[in-house]
C-alpha cells in the first residue's frame, strides 16, 4: 500500500491576523505616541490648546520640521544620513535671500534657483558617500560645518557685514507666487466661517484663525506624496531594497546609485523648501536658521518608525513623529510645566522609539 503523501503548506501563504499586520507596521509608534501625547495635555493643559488656534500653533512648527522630517526619513529608509539638512535651511535661506534682495529676481527664477543649488549640494554629499565608501554620518557632518560656515561667510559679504539678511518681505510683495509658499491658505473661507460663527473672532469681527498655513499644507502634501512612491511605485520597492541590503538589491538589478543620490537630493530639496517658507514668513535670513533641526528631524523619523540600519520606515510615522514635537514645544506653554523639559521628553521618546523599533525589528525577521 502506498505511503499518502504528506502536504506541506507554504509559509509564506499563512494568513497573518490584524494584529500582527498592525505590529509590524512602522508608523505604530508614533500614532501610539500622538495618542498618549494628547491625552497628557487634555489632562494637563490649558483647554485652548485643541481649539483652532491652539491647533494652528502647534501645527505650524510641526510642519516645518515635518518637511524636513520626512526628507531624512525617505533616506534613513534608503540606508543613509544627513546631518546637514538642519545647515542646508541657513544656506538655502542665503542663497533665497541673496537672489530676491540682491539680485532682484522674482520668485519665478529665485525658487527654483535655490532648490537646484540645493539638489546640488545634496547630489554632491551622495556622490562623496558612494565614490568612496565613508559613512554618509561623516560626510554630511562635514557638510554641516562646511555650509554652516559657509551661510554665515555668504551673509557678511551679502549684507556688508550682518549675519542677517533683511528686506526680504519687500522685495516678495505683490509677486504672483508668494501666496503658495507665505502666509495663510483659504482666507476667504475661514473669513466666511467666522461670519457664520463657525470660527473664533476677535472683538473687531477679524477671525482668530486667518488660514492654514502654507507649511502645514506643504507637510501634509509631501507626506502624502512621500507615502505614495514607498508604497505603490517600484521607486519605493528600490528604496526599501537599496537600504535593506545593498549587494542584494544591486544584485537584483535595483539602480541603488542613482536611486541613494536622488534621495541625497530631495533631503536638500526638503530643506531648502523649509528655508524659502521661513523666510518668505520672517523677512529676513540670518546664520543659525535650522540649527540643530538635522537632529530633531532624525529624531522624528525614527519615533516613526524608521530603523538606524536601514530598509525600513514610514514617510507616514515621520509625518505623526513631527506632530508630536510640535505639540510638546507649544504645548508645555499651555501647562505649569517648565518648557525645559521638552529636552527630557526629546531624549526619552528617542530611547523609547528605538527600543521599540528594535523589538519590531526582531518581530518582523525572527531574530531572539
Amino acid at each position: 500500500m502506498a505511503d499518502t503523501p504528506q502536504i506541506v503548506l507554504d509559509e509564506r501563504l499563512k494568513k497573518e491576523g490584524i494584529g500582527a499586520r498592525l505590529i509590524k507596521r512602522p508608523e505604530l509608534g508614533a500614532i501610539a505616541g500622538v495618542v498618549l501625547v494628547t491625552l497628557f495635555f487634555l489632562i494637563t493643559a490649558d483647554g485652548a490648546m485643541f481649539t483652532l488656534s491652539g491647533i494652528m500653533n502647534f501645527m505650524t512648527p510641526a510642519a516645518q520640521l515635518g518637511i524636513l522630517a520626512i526628507g531624512a526619513a525617505m533616506l534613513m529608509i534608503g540606508g543613509e544620513f544627513d546631518l546637514s539638512i538642519g545647515s542646508m535651511v541657513a544656506f538655502a535661506g542665503l542663497i533665497f535671500g541673496a537672489c530676491t534682495v540682491t539680485l532682484g529676481l522674482p520668485l519665478l527664477l529665485a525658487i527654483p534657483l535655490t532648490l537646484a543649488v540645493a539638489a546640488g549640494i545634496g547630489a554632491v554629499n551622495g556622490t562623496i558617500v558612494l565614490k568612496t565608501g565613508l559613512p554618509s554620518f561623516i560626510v554630511t557632518l562635514a557638510f554641516l560645518f562646511i555650509l554652516r560656515g559657509a551661510s554665515l561667510v555668504g551673509l557678511k559679504l551679502a549684507s556688508g557685514g550682518s549675519t542677517q539678511l533683511r528686506g526680504v518681505r519687500d522685495a516678495v510683495e505683490g509677486d504672483w507666487l508668494a501666496p503658495f509658499f507665505s502666509g495663510d491658505a483659504f482666507g476667504p473661507i475661514f473669513a466666511w466661517l467666522a461670519q457664520v460663527g463657525v470660527v473664533e473672532t476677535f472683538n473687531n469681527g477679524t477671525p482668530k484663525v486667518p488660514g492654514i498655513p502654507v507649511e502645514i499644507l506643504w507637510f501634509i502634501l509631501l507626506a502624502l506624496i512621500a507615502t505614495f512612491v514607498l508604497l505603490r511605485t517600484p521607486q519605493g520597492n528600490w528604496i526599501f531594497a537599496s537600504g535593506g541590503d545593498r549587494n542584494a538589491a544591486s544584485n537584483s538589478g535595483v539602480p541603488v546609485r542613482k536611486v541613494k543620490i536622488s534621495l541625497f537630493m530631495f533631503a536638500a530639496i526638503c530643506g531648502a523648501l523649509v528655508a524659502i517658507i521661513t523666510v518668505m514668513d520672517s523677512g529676513s535670513t540670518d546664520a543659525r536658521r535650522g540649527f540643530m533641526k538635522e537632529f530633531e528631524a532624525i529624531i522624528a523619523a525614527v519615533i516613526g518608525g524608521c530603523l538606524l540600519t536601514g530598509g525600513y520606515g514610514s514617510a507616514i510615522g515621520a509625518f505623526f513623529g513631527a506632530i508630536i514635537f510640535g505639540m510638546v514645544t507649544i504645548g508645555l506653554t499651555y501647562t505649569n510645566f517648565d518648557q525645559d523639559w521638552f529636552q527630557v521628553f526629546l531624549g526619552g521618546m528617542l530611547l523609547i522609539a528605538v527600543l521599540f523599533n528594535n523589538y519590531i525589528r526582531k518581530r518582523v525577521t525572527g531574530e531572539r
